[in-house]
């Protein structure tokens, strides 16, 4: 498997995946649109197919992850992703990396959490507004859980967080 960094090269190829993934190259997040087509991000690559993509945007010192898929899920290239976006956002001295995910989507929450993001904010009923832009998100997941909100969990890429970490560690 090769790991490679998202160029002029394989955009083409980058965006067919997205659309494939996404059915389009516009994602929501917090009410806003963000164009996917030209967006940075690093991939795994199998016999010249992709097989996991990580998208992501620096914004204000701090790494945000779009997007993460895996054709192959629970094979470990999407935990590798992220570490390798962890690693890149604290060589590039960024304070953090944040993803966003909507409250039903329990995976993506044990995901992250397990890989040491911790739940920042929560966008209440978000995705009312997400529903004005992008028609077609469904009212409910196939878990039978109301998509209503997003979730936005955070990484310290410094070792030493904060007084609150030091609180938390106490607590338990």
């Amino acid at each position: 498997m090769k790991f490679k960094q998202v160029d002029d090269k394989n955009r083409k190829l980058i965006n067919d995946f997205i659309v494939k993934r996404w059915f389009g190259l516009n994602m929501i997040l917090r009410g806003k649109i963000i164009d996917m087509g030209n967006i940075d991000g690093f991939y795994c690559e199998e016999k010249n197919n992709i097989v996991a993509l990580l998208t992501y945007r620096i914004i204000d010192f701090n790494l945000e992850i779009i997007s993460l898929d895996s054709i192959h899920e629970n094979h470990g290239i999407g935990s590798f992703l992220v570490e390798q976006i962890k690693m890149f956002a604290k060589r590039k001295n960024l304070n953090s990396v944040i993803v966003i995910t909507t409250n039903d989507n329990l995976r993506a929450l044990q995901f992250y959490q397990k890989r040491g993001f911790v739940l920042n904010k929560i966008y209440f009923d978000s995705m009312k507004e997400a529903r004005k832009l992008k028609p077609a998100i469904p009212l409910k997941n196939d878990n039978g859980i109301l998509i209503r909100d997003e979730i936005e969990l955070k990484f310290f890429t410094s070792s030493d967080i904060s007084s609150d970490k030091k609180i938390y560690q106490s607590a338990i």
